[in-house]
Order: structure tokens, then sequence, then C-alpha cells
């Protein structure tokens, strides 16, 4: 799904690929070791959830600052900080729903409204949320804020569905899995904005990866198949990095002269 803007005279130089469907499908695989990976620092290794947010925000702040200050696109920063955001989103997650003991409703109620007020913001400050017009250090830092928030949200989202909504992991991958083939179905056949069709496939995005990944790492008595959390992050690693190799990317078309609505 790729948000459609409106052609300017000029354009600016941007630093996010264009929405394809080799995007997706490394998107969802990031966001499936997002989980394997966070689980793996916090509950393999047991450094907890507090301290594995702590590790994982570090190299996501320095990897978002980079992101901004390059001057070009940059698949492997591009999609490096996307892990980290995604892996970080999962321990934060997994803070505050657990140790925070706000469950699992709560946490995604809270991240959901936060990640309403930032592309809220968003929207005000820069007059469109769209992929289309982050074209500025601005943009960019409200693109990225709203993707990490976006990430954590995906992690509750996904716990609540296959713990609390008692739909199992498969079941729960299965219901988001669902509901991006409606979101497909709208944007080929509807004339949905393209901007809000991105912004729902991006968040939910993250549930689905969730809970794939929790069925492939938790044990057999709770419905997973019990993987290792380092082997399956470490393939997970190695596909998304053949993916990103040899996948065709471009940077998406962003207008510079006038920014599109969203």
């Amino acid at each position: 799904m790729q948000s459609v803007g409106v052609t300017g005279s000029a354009t600016a130089m941007s630093k996010v690929p264009a929405v394809t469907v080799g995007f997706w499908i490394i998107k969802i695989l990031a966001t499936t070791l997002g989980e394997t990976g966070g689980d793996t620092l916090s509950m393999t290794y047991d450094l907890g959830y507090l301290a594995s947010s702590v590790v994982f925000v570090v190299p996501l702040v320095l990897l978002v600052m980079a992101q901004v200050r390059a001057l070009r696109f940059n698949r492997w920063l591009y999609w490096a900080t996307i892990i980290a955001s995604t892996t970080a989103g999962t321990t934060m997650a997994d803070f505050a729903t657990r140790s925070l003991g706000i469950g699992y409703l709560g946490g995604s109620l809270l991240l959901g409204a936060s990640v309403l007020a930032s592309l809220a913001l968003w929207r005000a400050v820069m007059g469109t949320v769209s992929v289309e017009a982050v074209t500025s250090a601005r943009a960019e830092a409200f693109y990225w804020v709203t993707i990490t928030l976006s990430q954590t949200l995906g992690t509750a989202l996904g716990d609540w569905a296959a713990d609390d909504g008692g739909l199992g992991y498969l079941g729960g991958a299965a219901l988001f899995g669902s509901l991006l083939l409606v979101l497909v179905g709208l944007w080929r056949f509807t004339p949905v904005s393209r901007v809000l069709l991105f912004w729902a496939a991006f968040i939910l995005t993250r549930p689905l990866g969730a809970t794939v990944g929790d069925f492939l790492d938790k044990p057999l008595a709770k419905g997973g198949l019990d993987f290792s959390r380092p082997v399956a992050s470490a393939v997970l690693v190695g596909a998304i990095v053949l993916l990103v190799a040899l996948v065709s990317q471009r940077v998406g078309r962003h207008p510079g002269a006038t920014a599109p609505s969203g």
C-alpha cells in the first residue's frame, strides 16, 4: 500500500523507502524479530523488561539520530532503525503491561491513544502524516516517534488477543492477518485514504509479528513451538539481511513543493 501524494514541481530529498510488497514482507519479518529478540534479552537471558528496554532504547536513539542526519536513503540504516524500534517496543510494552501491572488491555488502550495523539500532533504541525511528505528533520522525528509507539502498541495488542482474548498465538496471527487482508481489499477496491490505510497496516503488522514470534518461541504447554529464542532471532536476522540485500528498494516519491493532504 503506497500513499498517493500531490506531485510538486520540486522534489525534496527523502530517506524513507517506497511502500511496496517487499517493504511489507521485510516489515513483518522485522516485527517478528522484535518479539523474539526482545524476549531473548528480557526472558532467556533474564535481564528483565526495564533493563532490556534501556539496552534497546540507546541504539534506537542513536540510529534515529543517524537516520535524521543522513544525506540520502540508506536501506541498511533504515531497516536497522526499524528493527531497533520493534525490539525496544517489545520490552517497553512488556514493562508497561507486566511490570507496571496495567495489563494487556490497559496497555493497548494507553498506547493506542499515544499513537493517535502522535499522528494528530504530527498532522497539526506538518499538515499531513503521509510518508510521502517525510522530507525534513521535523517530519522524520514525528515519523520515528509514531513508528516506535506503534511498535510498542503492537506487542500489547498481540498479547491481549492471544492471552486475554483467548485466541492463542495462531488465532491471534490469523486475526491480524485477516485484518490486513481487509485493508488490502480496501486499498484495491475503494477510494479510502491511502494515508489512513498505510498507518492502519503499519500498526497491524506489529501484533501479527508479535503473535507469530510468540508462537515460535513460547513453550509447548502455552501453545508455542518452543524454539530457541536466540536461534529464531538469528534466522530472522539472516532472512531480513538477505531480503534487504536482494529486494529492489527505491526512495519513495516525496513531493517537496506541494505537501499531500492526509
